[in-house]
């Protein structure tokens, strides 16, 4: 952003990178994915730098347009429901509900009691799709 963006546009234009906050507040339906190259690929990078739009390393030291940050109720939602929602698959798949196909993982920590500069560090221990193990030992989740 600093190198590549914002060097060749006007601040006008640059208030406006990325206004994840401004469009929640909008009450739109915000979908997040993982398959662009823009940054990193892992989820959880993407939704530390989300929550503190800060890079998710350490690498900056102030937060970009601090105002367009969510919580991360809501980015977990734009990774899990809302991502179903706008693949019209949220009647099969995108939250935790009996008829679901359980496609989930599994983390290390709960997300909901770390500080969000550490979501990254979060690792996957299981990862169940359409209820079966791909990724991960269920017999020792949890031991």
């Amino acid at each position: 952003m600093v190198k590549l963006t914002l060097p060749f546009i006007e601040p006008a234009q640059a208030r406006w990178l990325y206004p994840i906050g401004s469009i929640y507040r909008t009450g739109a339906v915000v979908a997040f994915g993982s398959d662009w190259s823009v940054s990193s690929a892992n989820p959880l990078e993407e939704m530390e730098v989300a929550i503190t739009r800060m890079g998710p390393h350490g690498e900056t030291k102030e937060p970009f347009i601090p105002e367009e940050r969510i919580d991360l109720k809501d980015a977990l939602a734009a990774f899990t429901i809302n991502a179903a929602y706008v693949n019209f698959q949220d009647d099969t798949t995108g939250s935790i509900e009996t008829g679901k196909l359980a496609d989930l993982v599994v983390l290390d920590r709960n997300l909901f009691t770390i500080p969000p500069s550490q979501i990254s560090t979060a690792k996957v221990l299981l990862t169940l799709f359409g209820g079966k193990p791909v990724y991960g030992d269920p017999d020792r989740v949890g031991n």
